[in-house]
């Protein structure tokens, strides 16, 4: 669940480049879309404009026609045209004008409504009055306003306003002649301006964009999951190498900064690998050699006759014994060599609390146990399991051994395992709160420690990604809290 986590999250560079890509495709696509309409809306209108204003002249023609005919023979030419299948377009004698039911506004509603009313003004002086608007089909009226198009054979207009299964909206124009005569036509506009549409974007064209962008993320998204997979790994590697230096080269792969990143972390492993080993050789070699000088001394000191100077000569002779022993027991403690394991906190504060608590140790307060646990709900953890029960060892037996007991409690926060264990000693000055990392550094008086049990405690943590940090408590007492990381890799 953390790894499908890692590559959902927002902060992933996987997501990251995921919604700058969406970002940049919204972006493109609606400049795009806005100069694409822009430009397509200014010829679509000059278009239907043109067009409208050819149709207006054809009825202005077809009025100037009907009122050059004798008024008896004006319904005979229209019958006749209506047998014959009729025109490009519907017209009517009525006695009245009829009811338009308008269909929406739209921009190339009012261009083309405004283009035909120009051209018929112009070519019409004479008429009364010339209404011009558009309507739906099924709203249709013709010869009366009780009459629809659905009323009428078929034969005389369906063929003509009708466009199935379109049935676009269907201009009609009303010139008043005279009194109680009105000329009626009817008609769709030619094509691509049937339908009147004006939306920016048509459902196939929307289809399209979420379809391409779509399209467009999926292949991203595999081609960086490809790119970060080296990333990813080397970050992975990176993390194991802090605990383990033994780590098998990684693979050179992916892009060519990748490649040379991934050569310069192998590289680095190798000058590491190789520094430690030199070390432990040097530190074992220098073991070696002091040694056997101080041996010697030993030997020599005993053959001397002043015991003063003999007890002088051994006091610094145990002092460098002691230096030499501290070295080597601060580079062994702090080389983890071990692997990872699942440690469960609760039964490992058991086993290092058990010797505390026996009836030997804490007789001295038979009321309550020298060392508290509080650790419930808390899953196993990823880590040296020898080198984090030295470290939890050497804190709990200082918190008994210089704050009389020692009291650990265990939170989980999701991305921190911390453990808190507290005293009720003294504490530690505040100007001392960072010396007493520092090596052979020691506020006991007592000839007890060499004074590297803190400094090995937070390289061991160091090492596991951790840390530990430690303040005084108010009230009295040391409060020790050591953060142990939960997403390392077995």
């Amino acid at each position: 669940m953390r790894r499908l986590y890692g590559t959902i999250r927002l902060n992933s560079l996987v997501t990251r480049t995921l919604l700058l890509t969406l970002f940049a495709v919204i972006l493109a696509q609606g400049v795009a879309t806005a100069i694409w309409y822009n430009q397509s809306k200014q010829k679509e209108l000059q278009g239907i404009q043109s067009a409208s204003e050819s149709m207006a002249g054809m009825f202005a023609s077809t009025t100037n026609f009907f009122q050059s005919l004798p008024t008896k023979y004006r319904h005979i030419v229209l019958n006749q045209i209506r047998d014959m299948g009729g025109t490009r377009f519907f017209v009517s004698f009525n006695r009245e004008e009829l009811i338009v039911e308008p269909v929406r506004e739209t921009r190339l509603k009012e261009v083309s409504i405004e283009a035909v009313d120009r051209v018929l003004n112009t070519k019409l002086p004479n008429a009364k009055q010339i209404l011009v608007d558009f309507t739906w089909p099924e709203n249709l009226r013709l010869l009366k306003n009780d009459i629809y198009l659905a009323d009428l054979p078929r034969s005389w207009a369906h063929h003509t306003l009708t466009l199935e299964p379109l049935n676009p909206p269907v201009l009609v124009v009303q010139i008043q002649i005279a009194e109680d005569e009105w000329i009626y036509i009817a008609a769709l506009l030619p094509a691509p301006y049937v339908s009147l549409d004006d939306t920016i974007l048509t459902n196939e064209q929307t289809v399209f964009l979420v379809f391409s962008t779509a399209l467009l993320l999926i292949l991203t998204f595999l081609m960086m999951k490809r790119q970060v997979r080296p990333l990813k790994r080397l970050a992975s590697a990176a993390n194991e190498m802090s605990m383990d230096i033994d780590q098998p080269q990684l693979k050179e792969e992916g892009a060519t900064e990748l490649v040379l990143a991934t050569r310069a972390f192998n590289r680095m492993q190798q000058r590491i690998r190789r520094y430690i080993s030199d070390r432990e050789h040097l530190f074992s070699a220098i073991s070696h050699d002091l040694k056997t000088p101080i041996t010697r001394l030993r030997l020599r000191a005993e053959l001397l006759d002043d015991d003063r100077k003999r007890d002088k000569f051994n006091r610094d002779l145990d002092d460098l014994e002691m230096m030499v022993k501290g070295a080597l027991q601060c580079v062994r403690e702090t080389d983890l060599h071990e692997n990872n394991a699942f440690v469960d906190l609760n039964d490992l504060f058991q086993v290092i609390a058990e010797p505390f608590n026996s009836l030997s140790y804490s007789s001295k307060n038979a009321e309550r146990p020298l060392v508290s646990i509080e650790c419930t709900n808390i899953d196993p953890i990823i880590c040296k399991p020898l080198a984090i029960k030295r470290v939890f060892t050497n804190l709990i037996e200082n918190g008994v051994k210089y704050g009389g007991s020692a009291e650990v409690s265990v939170k989980d926060n999701g991305d921190w395992i911390v453990v808190f264990i507290r005293d009720t000693g003294p504490g530690i000055p505040e100007d001392k709160m960072d010396a007493v990392f520092e090596p052979y550094f020691r506020l006991a008086d007592d000839s007890e420690g060499h004074g590297l049990g803190l400094g090995i405690c937070r390289s061991i943590l160091h090492a596991h990604g951790g840390d530990l940090l430690m303040s005084n408590i108010p009230t009295g007492g040391l409060l020790v809290e050591v953060y142990i990381p939960t997403d390392l890799d077995v």
